[in-house]
């Protein structure tokens, strides 16, 4: 993998694997990075270790997500939107009384 390969972040409306941006030539979203780093308190390089990923791919994945604040509201409320859906397709009658 090229170096710029490497720090690229593919943008959700570009991506063809997810609907939110992520690391290209992996799975790994920008959400997901920034759960475990600034959510769940681990250290940048162990999230890196953990998925496979160069530490420059975990901070590009952490910039990206914090120059691009509006877009990763938007994939949050989608993400929170699809949880709500799911949960009401899942509720048998007796949840509802």
């Amino acid at each position: 993998m090229s170096g710029q390969e490497e720090k690229r972040i593919v943008p959700g409306d570009d991506s063809e694997i997810h609907d939110e941006p992520h690391i290209a030539g992996t799975r790994v979203t920008v959400r997901n990075i920034h759960e475990r780093v600034e959510e769940g308190g681990l250290r940048p390089e162990t999230v890196a270790d953990r998925l496979g990923l160069s530490r420059a791919q975990v901070y590009n994945a952490l910039a990206y997500y914090h120059e691009n604040p509006e877009e990763m509201r938007e994939v949050e409320e989608r993400r929170e939107k699809r949880i709500e859906e799911s949960r009401e397709d899942s509720m048998t009658p007796e949840d509802v009384k």
